[in-house]
């Protein structure tokens, strides 16, 4: 028995949930994140928290990480000098793509750089056709040639991808046999191991994104893995993958491609398990943080999972939560554009200088600083009075801007949450209303430290008639990497007509994938009966450009597996796209197999219900502007932690806590649920 820890390593901040396993007792701290090197904050993080409960790093028997280590070098372009090798005749594939414009009515738009420049993209002779017959042989010479050059050019990763890998896979595992030869301990990815599916672009993409970004994680994970030693930590770490599964360090090292949504994911995770227990199952989740806010919709208590992904402009096919990011966080920044007109982010102040209020140099406004200015923050500290700020300095920065809009500074500030809520609404629309939810069907759960705080508006803005705000949603995708089992994810794309001769590939198909899968258990020590296996079938109509997921049941397969699936198909078509095509041909493409080790999880107990009345935590009044009140009122500050179940609160007020800060809108009532849970809900 001991202390299970999750980190999850932000843009600004660091925040760090410790559970310990005989009591139940659950403590949170929370530092400012370290961008230089996250590894240090990371380990400052533990350090403090530990010894905030008393205990020592030793006793840690689970750490957890969520990182967006990956992402950052990804957006920041800061990967490694990487080269490419690929048939002839495919060097300049990784450029044309799909010759899609991201932005169609945009003639200035943009493409992400290329990841390899064109000297590195280096090709050889091989061929192999659909149906995994050799029609060219790979040259080895060439191949061996390619190697010494790539070396020569000083590269630190390379990526192999040939044509019709992933149905066989010869050429590549003897090319990767010769560069390792050549160049010994250089990071190298091949396709059919990263992404054995059938796009060749995407997948040749996969591949090149994850040597892009190999050394670095490889790098930040060492030296994580030192810092936690040298604190005395002697258990096993973990990493989540954008699946909202989680890893150890070494496999990590091997696949960042598949950590890219490290971060966010376990956001989900543990909203879906705060969901479950409050009985809430319909979920859109609302994670806003310091940069970015990430959002995602949970049918049923299900996340939707994709197996395909573009990331800051890059394809990457690879098992991840649906989740739709955009950049809006408290510490997005405001400005007046060309036109005049009052525009807040992608641009984030981060973690240092930060907003204006921290004193550390910065000058433009952010969202944290308009929060300040309205009194939504408290005016002179935040984290539980660690971090102390100056609202003085937020209110000039305002006053500028309100100056240049021609608006009073209140207003001004409003304004800026006004545009913040507005690009966050367009986010929810695109993972609800445009794949055929409607948003005043689920529950808004509010986390990261600024959820809470813009949770009640952004529902207000899509209908949305209930939000849920977690006991500690300043750190939940901390505590959602308390809350997760170890997963894999593996794939084969096996193209076949749904009818009755596609059962032989299909049950070839996934005895191979469950080989796979054994062999994983095995290198992860999962015991037999903590082993969980979960089929799927991408499907399309024959024609299509893309598929859908169907759950495959479990057991043999039969007529009665066809006749599953090709009714799960036709309802995923028609909750997508609103119509089924009677008669059309329909077919299996790529075949999934998700394996879960279940492991043990932070466990959340309720507690009775102590009675309506919130007196005992009434901590303040404060005067706050809303503009639903028609000005500046004195508004109830409570503390969160003096909260009760069965507490009832009427709005305006505002609840604070160390991680976070909870807004309640005029017209609204929040109460305390078992699970010590906050319930907005329009007043009755």
């Amino acid at each position: 028995m001991g202390w299970r820890v999750g980190v999850d390593s932000g843009g600004t901040f660091t925040d760090v949930c410790l559970f310990e396993e005989e009591s139940g007792r659950i403590a949170v701290w929370k530092v400012s994140s370290t961008p230089d090197d996250p590894s240090r904050g990371i380990a400052g993080g533990v350090a403090e928290g530990m010894e905030q409960v008393g205990r020592a790093p030793g006793e840690i028997a689970y750490f957890g990480h969520g990182t967006t280590v990956a992402t950052n070098a990804l957006i920041q372009h800061r990967g490694v000098r990487t080269g490419l090798v690929t048939t002839d005749g495919f060097r300049d594939l990784l450029e044309i793509g799909r010759q899609k414009r991201p932005d169609l009515y945009d003639l200035q738009v943009d493409k992400p750089p290329v990841l390899v420049a064109r000297e590195l993209r280096l090709q050889v002779p091989e061929r192999i056709r659909h149906d995994g017959t050799v029609e060219t042989a790979l040259d080895e010479q060439a191949v061996r040639e390619a190697a010494r050059a790539l070396k020569a050019a000083g590269v630190q990763a390379i990526a192999i991808c040939f044509l019709y890998s992933f149905v066989r896979p010869d050429h590549e595992a003897t090319a990767r046999r010769i560069i390792e030869e050549e160049l010994p301990g250089i990071f190298l990815t091949t396709s059919h191991e990263i992404a054995p599916e059938f796009r060749e672009y995407e997948r040749l993409s996969t591949a090149v994104v994850n040597s892009y970004l190999g050394p670095v994680m490889r790098g930040y994970i060492k030296r994580l893995a030192e810092r936690l030693a040298a604190l005395g930590v002697t258990a096993t770490p973990h990493l989540t993958q954008s699946n909202g599964g989680v890893i150890g360090f070494e496999a990590a090292a091997e696949m960042p491609v598949r950590m890219v949504l490290s971060g966010p994911s376990t956001g989900v995770v543990g909203a879906q398990a705060i969901g479950r227990l409050s009985g809430f199952p319909d979920l859109i989740t609302f994670d806003m943080g310091g940069t970015s806010t990430d959002v995602a919709l949970l049918q049923g208590g299900e996340p939707r999972l994709t197996g395909e992904a573009i990331v800051h402009g890059y394809p990457i096919k690879a098992p991840m939560l649906d989740i739709h990011t955009v950049g809006a966080g408290g510490g997005s920044i405001a400005f007046v554009d060309s036109g005049g007109l009052l525009k807040v982010g992608p641009r984030s102040c981060g973690a240092d200088p930060g907003p204006v209020c921290y004193g550390r140099g910065n000058e433009e406004a952010a969202v944290t600083d308009a929060n300040v200015v309205l009194g939504t923050l408290h005016p002179t500290h935040l984290l539980g009075g660690r971090m102390p700020i100056r609202r003085d300095l937020s209110v000039a920065a305002v006053e500028r801007l309100a100056k240049q809009l021609g608006l009073g500074v209140m207003e001004t500030a409003q304004g800026i949450l006004s545009v913040v809520t507005a690009n966050m609404a367009k986010a929810i629309r695109v993972i609800s209303v445009q794949r055929g939810h409607d948003p005043r069907d689920y529950t808004l759960i509010a986390f990261g430290g600024a959820g809470p705080l813009h949770a009640a508006r952004l529902a207000k803005e899509l209908d949305i008639r209930r939000v849920l705000v977690p006991r500690n949603p300043g750190i939940l995708c901390a505590m959602g990497l308390l809350l997760t089992d170890l997963r894999a994810d593996f794939a084969a794309t096996r193209l076949t007509a749904l009818d009755a001769e596609a059962l032989a590939p299909m049950e070839t198909a996934f005895a191979t994938l469950a080989a796979t899968a054994e062999r994983w258990f095995a290198q992860e020590h999962i015991a037999p009966d903590k082993r969980m296996i979960r089929r799927t079938v991408d499907m399309r109509y024959a024609g299509q450009n893309y598929e859908l997921p169907v759950a495959l049941p479990d057991g043999p397969f039969t007529a009665a597996t066809l006749a599953h699936l090709a009714e799960g198909f036709a309802a995923a078509h028609r909750q997508m796209y609103g119509f089924i095509a009677e008669g059309e041909a329909v077919q299996l493409v790529t075949f999934r197999l998700e394996a879960t080790g279940l492991v043990r999880k932070a466990e959340l107990k309720p507690r009775p219900l102590q009675g309506p009345d919130a007196t005992a935590a009434l901590e303040a009044t404060r005067e706050v502007w809303f503009p639903e009140a028609g000005g500046v009122v004195a508004v109830p500050v409570y503390a969160r932690d003096r909260l009760a179940p069965g507490n009832r609160i009427a709005g305006p007020a505002i609840v604070e806590q160390m991680d976070a800060t909870t807004v309640i809108l005029p017209g609204q009532d929040a109460r305390v649920d078992a699970y010590d849970n906050l319930i907005l809900e329009a007043s009755a």
